[in-house]
């Protein structure tokens, strides 16, 4: 046997009694197994890699050597799928079967494909279905509160002309905030992801004018989704809102209005710490 297959084979003697290893994974013996992982036949696991507890490992899993990979909590990746070097893999996230993952994944996404995009996220509600091309607001604006705290969706009204059709929502009326500003993201390449951040202050509200995009709106304790995809429907979001825009048409043109003028301080980037403060919330009204 030779010293780097020893090195892999010695590990038996030190596995934490609670983890799954099957004896055809390949496991150097510098990485540290956490209590409750799986790792299935074939995986190889290289010096360097960071596990933490939860995950689970499918069959032929390769991690390629190079700068370390972090696999945060719960993280489920699936057989023959490759990871390249200097990723993290956040908490709960997917790796579907055979996927090419050389970039980071955001918490709770799942991706897949070569090269891996995102497809989707976990624990997450479907929202509202589709009113593509719908243009019946006749009886006035409508409102459809979401499963997620203060999230709702707006639907306003359409005025069919043969010059052109119009459809109108009024702020402080139907939308709950007036707008010190405005922005516009267009342009996105289908694979990428916007967003991801929350704010401790300003509300926003969303209306996808052209094209489509997908939005997730999660409050810590619930997360919904919901397609934006014609002009007379809006996302209001809520400060202390975690939200992701991804699913990008090509032709997607989303407008945000926003609450507050932009303030770095007011942004939330770290998803573990939005949950922290979200308990800390709980806690102050408990």
């Amino acid at each position: 046997m030779s010293a780097i297959d020893t090195a892999f084979h010695q590990l038996a003697l030190t596995r934490p009694l609670s983890a799954r290893i099957d004896p055809l994974a390949r496991v150097h013996d510098s990485v540290v197994l956490p209590e409750d992982i799986v790792v299935q036949s074939g995986a190889h696991l290289p010096a360097g890699l960071v596990l933490e507890q939860g995950c689970r490992i499918g069959p032929n899993v390769a991690f390629v050597e190079g700068a370390p990979i972090v696999v945060r909590r719960d993280v489920q990746i699936g057989a023959n799928a490759t990871l390249l070097p200097g990723i993290t893999l956040s908490a709960k996230s997917v790796v579907r079967p055979g996927s090419v993952v050389g970039r980071s994944v955001p918490p709770g996404a799942i991706v897949e494909g070569n090269p891996a995009a995102i497809v989707g996220y976990v624990d997450t509600l479907a929202g509202p279905v589709s009113q593509l091309h719908a243009l019946a607001a006749t009886q006035g604006p409508r409102v459809e509160a979401l499963a997620v705290r203060g999230v709702s969706l707006h639907h306003f009204p359409v005025i069919p002309d043969l010059r052109g059709n119009l459809t109108v929502g009024e702020f402080e009326r139907q939308i709950p905030f007036p707008p010190l500003r405005y922005f516009v993201v267009y342009g996105v390449p289908s694979r990428e992801v916007r967003g991801e951040h929350a704010h401790h202050a300003c509300h926003q509200f969303l209306i996808c004018l052209r094209g489509s995009c997908s939005v997730v709106a999660d409050d810590g304790r619930q997360r919904v989704e919901v397609q934006l995809d014609a002009p007379q429907r809006g996302l209001y979001l809520p400060p202390m809102t975690w939200g992701i825009q991804y699913r990008y048409s090509a032709d997607a043109m989303l407008m945000v209005f926003a609450s507050h003028h932009y303030d770095a301080a007011d942004y939330i980037r770290e998803y573990d710490q939005f949950i922290a403060l979200i308990g800390q919330q709980a806690e102050a009204s408990a």
